[in-house]
């Protein structure tokens, strides 16, 4: 397959979203990676590449992909072996209409930039920014966690027992809601399909923790 690119950061859980998917599609990565902390995702270099200045960027033979839902969905196409999305439309749009809460829902309001903004533009302090992160969590995952409990599409994973694509996008948020003390006890289905994702050595290659880059 072609040479492929992972512009990311180990902490990033749109980057883990995407690690995950290329670890279930069994496709071979480089990574080259950005420590946002330092900036170095705003640097003209990485800019050439995504004027957005963010992380998950794919570079496939010097092409550039951004966005991570984007991504993931490419890699779907490219790949048909180990499909992530269902064929049939209703189970396809089930499946991404969950991944598509979190993704839209909880990240754009729960991400780095956000909580930055709440503190260095709003005078939040850290206490009050935590309570932000912790009620749009909550918030989601008693809707998710209803959903998943009771439909019976739902099995072993999101849908079914094989993960896909909607497994991509819920682990990396429960690994987030774990950063920051979320209470997590009221929502035995997710943290159910939490513990069967992390059993797999997909899942577990792509914790944050085990990237080149963790510190």
């Amino acid at each position: 397959m072609s040479n492929i690119i992972l512009h990311g950061f180990w902490r990033s859980s749109a980057s883990y979203r995407v690690r995950i998917a290329l670890n279930l599609k069994a496709i071979s990565y480089q990574q080259e990676n950005y420590s946002l902390g330092k900036g170095e995702h705003k640097t003209d270099e990485f800019l050439s590449k995504n004027p957005q200045g963010l992380v998950p960027t794919l570079e496939i033979d010097g092409t550039i992909i951004p966005q991570s839902l984007t991504i993931i969905e490419y890699l779907d196409h490219i790949k048909q072996e180990n499909r992530l999305l269902p064929l049939e439309p209703l189970e396809r749009a089930r499946v991404q209409s969950i991944a598509y809460a979190i993704a839209c829902e909880v990240h754009p309001l729960n991400n780095l930039r956000v909580l930055q903004y709440l503190k260095n533009e709003f005078g939040q302090n850290q206490d009050a920014v935590n309570e932000w992160y912790r009620h749009w969590v909550s918030e989601e995952f008693t809707a998710l966690e209803k959903k998943l409990s009771t439909e019976a599409e739902t099995g072993l994973f999101c849908h079914g027992d094989k993960p896909g694509f909607a497994d991509c996008f819920l682990i990396p948020q429960i690994y987030n809601a774990q950063r920051f003390d979320c209470d997590l006890s009221g929502f035995p289905t997710i943290m159910r399909i939490n513990e069967a994702c992390l059993n797999m050595d997909a899942f577990k290659d792509a914790v944050p923790e085990a990237q080149p880059d963790a510190v």
